[in-house]
């Protein structure tokens, strides 16, 4: 019997055809993403609800994850970002171990290998916290300590280096309430720059005004601790100087966030602001020149 008919031919040939439609944009996915960045420096502060999770990439393609939402919704925003087949992350910080803050680690931890994991000696008692201990030293992630300047090299664009510095903590923050305990980093390149403040509270905000206000100055602030008055000192504000403020917190949430004293002083010193509970995922490019909000 001939099982090359025209029909079975014919058939062969659509499937054939699916499977190149589906695999095309695929490869041409894995590509794009395995290239050697696109030039530009990219921040993305995602929508994960009540919760802190920012993405980076930086002009040569390094990836950088700071914190990892309340839960497993930030693995949405990474394939938003990185693709299908990206899976390796360059680092990943855990600024604190309050689960808004690594609720969604250990899935990031499954789905992704992880080359750096930047934490500080504050552990949280959570399974998460535990979950995410087991998994990174596991997987074999190098664990850093972090420590006031520290600089992770995340490579050199067309306007220089791409650095991320740790701001604090300077000490062991072993017996430092958790929010206290937070990793403030700061990213440059070019003339732009960011600040990261996870729930930093307003004490230590001034402390770092104390030794180096001029040091502070960046072209936008994520606000401590989800625009709670507990952050947010004006001192802290001034030294900073942002062009745009931006608040990570989830919609009518519990905790009233932000405070409306927050957005007063906002308005007082007239630095604009952006709300992942009004907008979604925040995203800024720049060519180390310009930067532009999408």
């Amino acid at each position: 019997m001939n099982w090359y008919t025209p029909r079975t031919v014919r058939n062969m040939i659509l499937v054939l055809a699916g499977f190149i439609a589906i695999l095309i944009p695929q490869l041409l996915d894995r590509v794009a993403y395995e290239s050697d960045g696109t030039g530009v420096l990219r921040v993305v502060f995602f929508d994960v609800g009540q919760g802190d999770a920012i993405f980076i990439e930086s002009p040569t393609g390094k990836q950088v994850l700071i914190d990892g939402g309340p839960n497993s919704s930030v693995l949405d925003g990474l394939a938003r970002e990185m693709g299908y087949f990206d899976r390796t992350l360059d680092v990943v910080v855990a600024t604190h171990e309050d689960k808004d803050h690594i609720g969604g680690l250990p899935d990031v931890f499954d789905a992704y290998q992880v080359g750096a994991f930047v934490r500080t000696e504050n552990q949280g008692e959570s399974l998460e916290a535990h979950t995410i201990d087991d998994l990174s030293k596991r997987e074999g992630s190098e664990i850093i300590y972090a420590r006031r300047g520290m600089t992770f090299d995340l490579g050199s664009g067309e306007a220089g280096s791409t650095t991320l510095t740790v701001l604090f903590p300077d000490r062991d923050t072993s017996f430092l309430e958790s929010n206290t305990s937070s990793i403030v980093l700061r990213l440059t390149y070019g003339n732009e720059s960011f600040i990261f403040t996870g729930d930093s509270p307003d004490e230590i905000e001034e402390y770092l005004v104390s030794l180096d206000a001029q040091g502070l100055k960046s072209t936008v602030l994520k606000l401590g601790h989800h625009g709670s008055h507990t952050s947010s000192s004006e001192i802290f504000l001034r030294a900073v100087a942002p062009e745009y403020a931006i608040i990570s917190a989830g919609k009518d949430n519990r905790y009233g966030h932000p405070h409306q004293e927050v957005l007063d002083r906002l308005k007082m010193l007239n630095i604009p602001y952006l709300s992942t509970a009004e907008v979604g995922d925040i995203i800024f490019e720049s060519d180390g020149t310009d930067l532009r909000e999408e």
